[in-house]
């Protein structure tokens, strides 16, 4: 604590010195009889993060007050508003930050360590929450030996995968490498043990051969009168070991290991003409390798990062890599932007974690932070929120998301038979707009169904592209009894009448305008059959029948038809997908074809199987047409090709496709046969029915090519 209360005494004028104590004071008042994992006072654990706080991230008084009480509201001893009332508004927005964060425990996988990262930022509505937390888990993996072996391996997976990604971005490289090497060393023991020993061995040499190698580039600086310093850098274990991992390249081969940094002392307007001219001297003296040269002075690094690499070889042959910077430059490199923090108070607006880490970058600048911030919006710009499944794991929904539309992200069947839900142990309908950090459980019955009204509660187009689709399913299924319903009368009656003729007839005497209407209302009871036979029979004053649609594949569907299925990207929830039986492609005339269980499947007009579907289903045929835009997409076709075994004749045929027409050839498989020819199947990507035509006419032009065309167009 005397070390503690030294530190507070260098950093922080009086004022904020006896209120930072005066806040230690109470911490230490509310955590007594708290312990640690190794019966050490828990308030050591909140002193040694608010020295990180202090001397390492670079934050303040309010920061350093919101971390030693941080521990005393989440264990319930206090709360933030008190907290506030004794030490200003600030430090309670900042503990209620810390103590959502820490209220998520999370089930994090792989493919969800990004969702973890976007719902730690938007639990932040300070920027030092975020900072604050990075001290708080660093705090935590010094101290990670006293811990049982499970929490070691999960401690360690979260600051690989996810802290030490947020402390990147921030560009608090030191904070993002010793956590990633304190998890190595729990994580991979092994490798960590064989790594740490071979740099403990190197370590006399490296420092030789380091000495020698700057011995001619101090000579030429000092001459220069430049004023520099110089440092040594081991690359950090973790990142050796992924390298070797990556590479698969032995410790011995890597010969990146270290690098020597030279750093100026210099005005601001001399900086980048003082790094060249640093550059200058050192490529003059050792040879350079231009592929690993780096220029992130013109272009700094996205997370701040400034600075200008090189490799370069001795004549021993030999590589080191150096690094040349300015002071300012070191600072930021070491401490990311936050080397001395002031913030502007920018408020953002809504905007995506990435940028919203930019910011928290950019408000980190000069001096050091007598005045803390005011808070930022750190509202997402995509609106999304973070919800929970009771076993942790975490989905990312947009706003406005409701328990049913989670219930459909995490599976269809869960969410057609969706009833209702628990969101934080609360009964809740399946219309409840969920929030962010809920838990959500769903509750299902076998009896239940989706239902049209459905469309009018969801907000995801998985859930609107779920229900459209069982939907239509159950219409068609619905218009698959209704026909073979009315089939079986007409077949009983003995009028001497198709089933399609009856159909135009009864769509003409209801004014329905397509067949599968006119079943679906059979079926609902809607019309009644037993009246449909003096309808068929005695016509009456009803208009004839219109004559049957004719049975060709051939009919194009009306660009101005109104029901026509539109095919484009996006199409606001219809199901529908390519049939692999004619793979139809922009240009090709096509219909839509209701299947029982895959929603719409979309045929050519003269498909092989066109002819029997619209004979045999014509209730479940629906008129379908391109959407103009459809030009600009990528189709894949099938062409056949058959040549004379000749020298040559293959590769005209790829330049020809490649070459002259620039298309992309996807699978190529021509193949001798018997009679002394090649033959196959080649498969390219085109826009648009005109590219194949044209395909196939350039490749009837080739020489010894006997045949070209669409697989399905011979």
């Amino acid at each position: 604590m005397d070390g503690f209360r030294r530190i507070v005494g260098e950093y922080f004028s009086s004022e904020s010195a006896a209120m930072v104590l005066n806040a230690l004071e109470r911490a230490t008042e509310y955590l007594n009889g708290h312990k640690r994992y190794d019966d050490r006072p828990l308030i050591e654990h909140s002193v040694a993060t608010a020295r990180i706080v202090i001397t390492e991230i670079g934050l303040g008084r309010n920061s350093t007050i919101s971390t030693l009480m941080h521990d005393a509201v989440r264990l319930g001893k206090t709360t933030a508003t008190e907290v506030g009332q004794l030490y200003g508004a600030e430090c309670a927005g900042i503990i209620e930050g810390l103590c959502n964060i820490s209220e998520v425990d999370a089930k994090v996988s792989q493919e969800q360590a990004g969702n973890f990262r976007d719902l730690i930022v938007s639990y932040a509505t300070d920027p030092r929450v975020i900072l604050i937390k990075l001290a708080d888990r660093l705090e935590v993996m010094r101290s990670l030996s006293m811990f049982p072996r499970e929490k070691q391996l999960k401690k360690s997976w979260e600051s690989i995968n996810l802290y030490a990604g947020i402390a990147h971005k921030l560009g608090l490289y030191p904070v993002k490498s010793e956590l990633e090497d304190i998890s190595l060393r729990y994580l991979e023991p092994e490798s960590y043990s064989l790594i740490s020993t071979k740099l403990a061995e190197s370590a006399g040499e490296r420092e030789r051969f380091i000495a020698e190698f700057l011995g001619p580039i101090e000579k030429r600086l000092k001459e220069s009168n430049i004023k520099y310093s110089v440092k040594g850098r081991t690359k950090s274990i973790y990142s050796i070991w992924s390298k070797m991992r990556r590479t698969g390249l032995p410790f011995d081969d890597i010969f990146d290991i270290f690098a020597i940094r030279i750093i100026i002392y210099c005005q601001p307007e001399q900086e980048k003409s003082l790094c060249w001219g640093v550059y200058a001297a050192v490529t003059d003296l050792y040879t350079p390798n231009t592929e690993r040269t780096r220029d992130w002075i013109s272009i700094p690094k996205s997370n701040g990062y400034e600075s200008l690499h090189t490799t370069v070889v001795t004549r021993e042959g030999r590589w080191a890599e150096i690094q040349i910077r300015t002071e300012r430059m070191d600072a930021v490199a070491e401490r990311g932007i936050a080397a001395h923090w002031r913030y502007k108070g920018v408020r953002q607006g809504g905007m995506g974690s990435e940028e919203w880490l930019g910011v928290l970058r950019d408000l980190l600048e000069h001096g050091p932070e007598s005045l803390d911030a005011p808070a930022i919006d750190s509202r997402l710009s995509s609106d999304e929120i973070f919800v929970f499944t009771p076993r942790g794991d975490i989905r990312k929904l947009p706003k406005g998301a409701t328990a049913l539309d989670f219930a459909f992200d995490i599976h269809t069947n869960l969410g057609a038979q969706c009833v209702g839900g628990r969101v934080n142990q609360r009964n809740v309908p399946i219309k409840e707009e969920l929030h962010n950090g809920d838990i959500v459980e769903i509750l299902t019955s076998k009896n239940q169904k989706p239902k049209l009204d459905w469309l009018n509660i969801v907000v995801t187009g998985k859930a609107r592209n779920k229900i459209r689709t069982y939907i239509r399913e159950e219409q068609a299924k619905a218009a698959n009894l209704g026909r073979e319903e009315l089939e079986r009368k007409i077949k009983n009656w003995k009028l001497g009448i198709s089933v399609d003729d009856a159909v135009t007839m009864l769509c003409r005497r209801f004014k329905i305008k397509r067949g599968i209407e006119l079943y679906g209302q059979i079926v609902e009871g809607r019309i009644d059959v037993a009246n449909l036979k003096d309808i068929l029979t005695n016509p009456g004053e009803t208009p004839q029948p219109l004559p049957p649609k004719p049975r060709t594949t051939q009919t194009p569907a009306k660009e101005e038809s109104s029901d026509a299925l539109v095919i484009e990207e996006g199409l606001g929830g219809i199901d529908y997908k390519m049939g692999k039986c004619c793979n139809p492609i922009y240009g090709d005339r096509i219909f839509g074809f209701v299947t029982v269980n895959a929603g719409v499947t979309v045929h050519r007009a003269d498909c092989p199987n066109a002819m029997r579907l619209q004979e045999r289903y014509p209730y479940r045929v629906i008129d379908a047409r391109w959407r103009s835009g459809a030009a600009g997409w990528a189709f894949r076709a099938t062409i056949f090709v058959a040549a004379d075994d000749i020298p040559g004749v293959v590769g005209n045929i790829t330049e020809t496709i490649t070459r002259e027409l620039k298309l992309n050839i996807r699978s190529f498989n021509l193949a001798p046969t018997e009679r002394g020819s090649i033959s196959g199947m080649i498969n390219i990507e085109v826009t648009g029915k005109n590219i194949i035509d044209l395909t196939v006419y350039s490749l009837l032009k080739i020489k010894g090519v006997q045949k070209a065309y669409r697989v399905g167009h011979e």
